[in-house]
């Protein structure tokens, strides 16, 4: 598989284009979040073929997204998300935002979300760490960081 080699890029989106920015990978990431964790499973929902669905598993494995597990004596694995999968999967929940606000149609929503704490179904909302307040696009500068790409 050819792909563009993003992670050298000073950019975050970029980077992380390098890790999950392939179509099948996000979807791969939902089905083990929501307990689809073996091969065959994961082929079952997403209809992919083995051989892509053997790279897109390695790459996220290769990448600390995803760890393999083994759980019976052939060797099969299990896949589990790792603490940086499990951060990407709240891209995934702002990504759900957006397609339920733009892409759902009349039907709405094909998932809803419960929040443990409250109890309550509800989108996500990005808010700012240090204030709470919500933070969008136009709601913020962008200034150079530390990692910033030199001229």
């Amino acid at each position: 598989m050819q792909r563009t080699d993003f992670s050298g890029m000073a950019c975050s989106i970029a980077r992380t284009l390098d890790v999950i920015g392939e179509p099948w990978s996000p979807l791969i990431l939902r089905d083990v979040w929501v307990g689809l964790s073996r091969f065959e499973q994961l082929q079952a929902d997403l209809g992919i073929s083995r051989k892509v669905l053997t790279e897109r598993l390695n790459h996220l494995v290769d990448r600390g997204v995803l760890e393999r597990r083994p759980y019976d004596r052939r060797p099969r694995y299990e896949y589990v998300l790792t603490d940086k999968g499990t951060e990407l999967v709240d891209v995934l929940m702002v990504m759900v935002g957006w397609g339920d606000r733009w892409l759902a149609g009349q039907a709405g929503p094909p998932v809803l979300y419960r929040h443990h704490a409250c109890g309550q179904v509800a989108a996500v909302d990005l808010r700012c760490a240090h204030c709470g307040l919500p933070m969008h696009a136009g709601d913020i500068d962008l200034l150079p960081g530390p990692g910033a790409a030199r001229p």
